[in-house]
């Protein structure tokens, strides 16, 4: 018989505050056969130049490999933050190489930038819903989140005011905004113009340091690039990714971040993984010197925009009176409020019946303390044929729940 040992005693007080991705935990279902997932926010490879990519490698072993095989720097590849400096240009970002500090994705350097400003008990504001790994890195490091409303057109100004004045009335000490201005993750939701303006504002009437996430700002289906909050403020925070422009597998993202901070986040960095992947990164420079990387993401983002419109069509015709949900202008999500009294959670079950999935709302919550009538629909990976049989499977697992 196996030898167990009871870990419990062992384990930090903190190890508690880390739970299992809500998201994630839909993943085994997803795979089920037949099903149809409407859960994962994953981006469409299907138009990597996946040839050209191989011969690319190759060559990077073959001519190089002594360089992209070793150590490397804790900052990144130069090379490569030349290349991710005119990547942001068209935000209106004006970095400098020194400015940028590349990490093994994005998720890690919202991870680094928790752990240096946040004590336990500080707060974090954030939109509801928000981002669920950002949710887990807030709550894991003990941080408490506090959500700010947001609507049709992003965070709402008057709600961001009231929510510093009740924090701050309780004593409480709020570290920085976390937001995600473009296409949000989970609504869908870009933050207009004017709004980003005001929020900037506040935050800076108030001493409140703003973290933008960016994975999803070049996926308009437009074309057009929305100005980055940093661009009006070079105090923010900007954290940028490569998983939703190249891959997610290679793990590239980067932070730009005033110049004391990144420096103690590349400290921090060093301590965790020394140096992000070196040859990630030469593979990511390759992809973006070396192909029509940008032929490649507006024929994806071609792809997304036909995906989105069948998923709001079917929601149209098949969702009864009493649904709500946003019209994603760009990025991979739609949110769906359900009528009144109807649980999301209960139609997650009657929806894997169907043969159909998603996330519920409540994951977008810290705590889970809302979003039980809500729910997340991703668009990215499935075809529009299956969209269109996925959300008729959604209708008829909701007119179960609802009878």
């Amino acid at each position: 018989m196996p030898v167990t040992t009871d870990m419990s005693p062992a384990y930090a007080r903190r190890a508690a505050h880390f739970r299992p991705s809500p998201v994630r935990a839909v993943w085994d279902v997803s795979m089920r056969a037949g099903m149809i997932s409407l859960a994962g926010g994953n981006p469409d490879l299907a138009g990597l130049p996946l040839d050209e990519l191989g011969d690319l490698a190759r060559r990077l072993v073959a001519e190089h490999g002594t360089d992209a095989l070793q150590y490397g720097s804790g900052g990144g590849v130069e090379a490569l933050k030349h290349e991710l400096v005119e990547l942001m240009r068209p935000a209106g970002i004006g970095a400098s190489v020194d400015d940028v500090l590349v990490t093994a994705g994005s998720q890690m350097a919202l991870q680094l930038v928790t752990t240096l400003l946040c004590d336990p008990g500080d707060v974090v504001l954030a939109e509801g819903p928000t981002y669920v790994g950002a949710i887990n890195v807030f709550e894991g490091l003990e941080a408490s989140v506090v959500h700010v409303g947001s609507d049709a057109d992003g965070l709402v100004p008057e709600a961001l005011e009231s929510s510093i004045a009740a924090v701050r009335a309780q004593g409480r000490t709020i570290k920085f905004l976390y937001t995600i201005p473009n296409y949000s993750n989970p609504s869908g939701v870009v933050t207009s113009r004017e709004r980003r303006e005001r929020v900037l504002a506040i935050c800076r009437d108030a001493g409140i340091l703003v973290v933008e996430d960016d994975p999803y700002g070049r996926l308009g289906f437009d074309g057009a690039v929305m100005p980055a909050l940093r661009s009006m403020d070079e105090s923010v925070v900007y954290l940028g990714s490569m998983s939703k422009i190249f891959s997610p597998g290679i793990r590239i993202g980067w932070v730009v971040a005033p110049a004391e901070l990144r420096l103690r986040l590349q400290i921090a960095a060093e301590t965790a993984t020394i140096h992000p992947s070196v040859f990630s990164q030469h593979l990511a420079l390759a992809y973006l010197r070396h192909t029509d990387w940008q032929a490649g993401l507006r024929a994806s983002i071609g792809r997304y925009e036909e995906r989105a419109r069948t998923l709001v069509a079917a929601l149209e015709r098949e969702l009864p009176d009493g649904c709500r949900w946003t019209v994603p202008q760009g990025g991979f999500f739609t949110w769906v409020t359900l009528p009144a009294g109807v649980s999301a959670q209960r139609l997650f079950d009657a929806a894997v019946d169907e043969g159909v999935a998603f996330v519920t709302g409540t994951a977008f919550y810290a705590g889970g303390r809302g979003g039980d009538g809500e729910l997340r629909l991703s668009f990215s990976l499935e075809t529009p044929e299956r969209i269109d049989e996925g959300v008729r499977r959604l209708a008829a697992a909701l007119r179960r729940v609802m009878a």
